[in-house]
């Protein structure tokens, strides 16, 4: 089983990046994905949950209005598109797969910093 994230980096504030997540060893398909990020010093934070069929998405407050999350289950991926950032969205954000009764997944991260 892996998840490897990608598309982190440095922005400037304001920017845009789009995190991906490619998920293998697991049916992708049937498993609800989440986005959490963790910054330095703080607990990591659930920022934005989407069911297995991507009818349904939650986000949290301090991201509502800015970051989208969406999935391509025929590439076994799921993407955070994040827009508008801010210098405390400054993380390392995690993807996290979760089925119950089957088990759940983390991937190893990718660090996000919106500095100017």
């Amino acid at each position: 089983v892996q998840l490897v994230e990608s598309g982190g980096g440095l922005v400037q504030p304001g920017g845009s990046l789009r995190l991906s997540c490619a998920a293998s060893g697991f049916t992708f398909e049937r498993y609800a994905m989440r986005w959490y990020r963790q910054a330095p010093g703080k607990e990591r934070e659930l920022v934005a949950t989407i069911t297995s069929a991507g009818g349904s998405t939650n986000y949290a407050d301090s991201v509502q209005g800015r970051f989208t999350i969406s999935r391509d289950n025929a590439k076994n991926t799921v993407y955070l598109q994040m827009n508008s950032l801010k210098p405390e969205d400054t993380a390392v954000y995690y993807c996290y797969a979760n089925r119950n009764g089957y088990g759940s997944y983390w991937g190893q991260g990718t660090q996000v910093t919106v500095s100017s």
